[in-house]
């Protein structure tokens, strides 16, 4: 209800700005001047408030809100590679299970690739790719993602060695 106060002060500007010209040359100077402060002040109180970054309370209550699901919850079942276009990019495809009692929203998996030719390991590079998978608890989903490693000289890699992991995971309650 406090909008009613500014409401009526602007009608009334505006009837005194339409009754007498000499109003008219007070009015408008008189009223950029005190938005201009108006707006100063705004300013002046956003930055001392911290501007729009997260409040501390809010960031301990959001975590007490978001569910803690782990790594560990999820497993990443028969994940294969084939090479794809460019040849520096290969395409993963495997199945996510989700054993927690969590619904699973998203997680992140990073894979390395090697090349082991007579079990001489030479790491070729990591990448880590974002797999939105929204898995209600205790079930399952196949997925595809891709993953693009650098190759500075061109070769495949002789004998390739793939390891991965799950190094995040976002859920929600059922």
């Amino acid at each position: 209800m406090i909008w009613i106060f500014p409401a009526l002060a602007g009608l009334l500007i505006v009837y005194f700005a339409m009754r007498s010209s000499r109003f008219q040359r007070f009015a408008e100077p008189a009223l950029s001047l005190i938005i201009a402060v108006g707006l100063i002040i705004a300013f002046i109180v956003w930055i001392s408030e911290g501007g729009n970054a997260p409040n501390a309370g809010t960031d301990q209550s959001r975590q007490q809100i978001q569910p803690a699901l782990t790594p560990e919850d999820i497993s990443v079942e028969g994940l294969t590679f084939t090479p794809n276009r460019p040849e520096t990019s290969y395409r993963g495809t495997g199945t996510v299970v989700n054993k927690s009692g969590i619904n699973l929203d998203y997680f992140r998996l990073s894979v390395t690739l090697e090349d082991c030719p007579q079990n001489q390991c030479k790491t070729l590079g990591e990448d880590t790719a974002l797999i939105l998978a929204r898995i209600p608890a205790g079930r399952s989903q196949s997925f595809e993602t891709y993953f693009t490693f650098p190759n500075p000289y061109g070769v495949e890699p002789t004998a390739p060695k793939w390891s991965y992991r799950v190094t995040e995971v976002r859920g929600r309650l059922p």
